[in-house]
């Protein structure tokens, strides 16, 4: 098979999304597929129209000159769909993959039906409540509503949906889209890249001071929705009830100088720890020397609907993980067995959790181990990505056999 797969980033740029892009083409060239991406306007400026990253390809769009919504929005989704039309003429794909957002749809399905290519839409996050979440949105506002009536409008018109967990899926099922049409793609973790743990790195946790100490540590980026303000808060409860309690925040992100201004505000300011990003090569290190990984999302659509991957890593590293009790969550974490669940937006609820864990580590061996395997039964990239192969085969066999492809048969997946 050869599938062409439309982001909105890619390598080298490191983000959540670009990881996840990595290990599915890096999973369907191992099954012997032939795959490549198409980049849109937003990667930036490159070199060259072709760029390989990790022994994958990336077809780049040029920038367009930048406009006020929607105009820009239109010349991007323009721009991106001739790239798209120029790379089906070279790559010659049996089917057109998109990633959300959604102005990747809209250019996928412009190339799909003046080419007759089957088409899958693969949604990670509704990009309206992708914009509250990040603060540049409202919910309700004009802006919203009309990114959510395209979303509807693109998962109508596409051969197949799929979703990386059972959340969206229910909020697509409820706007009145046919269940049997959507896939449940959950995020994932390759394990050959991310599931050999390293010992723990005694120099650097020398070199940072955490000999010793409890060590909570949150590796990511630094969103609003992350609910980071809280966990700083839980700090001082914490560190009454456990003394030698270390936060330990590695990544950055838009709110990175608020979260500096209120820890350094902290009573307990000596006790948090801002490592700023560090190279993804570096990342196990720091998991190596943290005992327990807090995820304090707070409640919303978006961290209702939307799994994140951060758990999965933490699981797949063997530590601890506690999070807030979200809809998110709640898909990857069963209280108790696989990790912690917290009351969200409350730093007392985190605080208790945190210093319940320490005080009792009896069953951290096991629940480490539990959530280990979880990780590899069900979240692992190299079987995950087989739950593509019946849709694609279907789409690529409907497409053959009946030139008006937007009435396909069903799939079940």
């Amino acid at each position: 098979m050869r599938i062409l797969h439309i982001f909105d980033h890619s390598l080298p740029i490191h983000s959540g999304y670009t990881y996840r892009s990595r290990a599915i083409l890096k999973a369907q060239v191992a099954r012997g597929w032939a795959v490549e991406g198409v980049t849109g306007p937003r990667q930036g400026v490159s070199d060259s129209g072709v760029e390989t990253f990790d022994g994958l390809t990336f077809h780049r769009t040029t920038a367009h000159r930048p406009a006020r919504a929607p105009l820009g929005e239109w010349r991007e989704m323009r721009a991106l769909a001739e790239r798209i039309d120029s790379v089906v003429d070279s790559f010659r794909p049996d089917v057109l993959h998109a990633h959300s957002p959604v102005l990747n749809a809209l250019a996928m399905l412009k190339v799909a039906r003046a080419r007759k290519l089957p088409c899958l839409y693969e949604i990670r996050a509704f990009w309206e409540d992708a914009a509250v979440g990040n603060g540049t949105g409202r919910e309700g506002s004009a802006r919203y509503r009309l990114t959510r009536a395209a979303e509807s409008f693109a998962v109508r018109r596409v051969d197949r949906v799929a979703v990386i967990c059972e959340g969206l899926r229910g909020d697509l099922i409820a706007r009145g889209v046919d269940g049997d049409r959507i896939m449940v793609s959950p995020n994932g973790v390759d394990m050959g890249m991310f599931g050999t743990p390293l010992p723990r790195d005694s120099a650097l946790a020398a070199a940072r001071g955490l000999n010793g100490a409890d060590v909570v540590g949150y590796v990511g980026s630094f969103y609003d929705y992350e609910g980071l303000g809280d966990l700083i808060a839980a700090m001082p409860a914490l560190v009454a009830a456990r003394p030698n309690a270390r936060l330990l925040m590695v990544g950055g992100g838009p709110v990175d100088a608020a979260l500096r201004a209120a820890a350094a505000a902290s009573p307990v300011a000596s006790h948090i720890d801002f490592v700023g990003p560090v190279p993804h090569a570096e990342v196990e290190r720091y998991y190596s020397v943290i005992d327990v990984l807090a995820y304090p999302r707070k409640r919303m659509r978006l961290t209702d609907l939307v799994t994140p991957l951060k758990p999965l890593e933490a699981m797949a590293q063997g530590k601890l993980v506690a999070a807030s009790n979200v809809g998110g969550h709640r898909e990857l974490i069963t209280d108790g067995v696989t990790g912690t669940l917290f009351a969200p937006d409350d730093p007392s609820a985190i605080a208790s959790a945190l210093a319940g864990l320490f005080a009792n580590r009896s069953g951290w061996d096991e629940r480490r181990a539990t959530a280990r395997a979880f990780v590899e039964r069900e979240r692992n990239w190299s079987s995950n990505v087989s739950r593509y192969q019946p849709v694609y085969q279907e789409l690529i066999a409907a497409a053959r056999t009946d030139t008006s492809w937007s009435r396909l048969p069903k799939v079940n997946a």
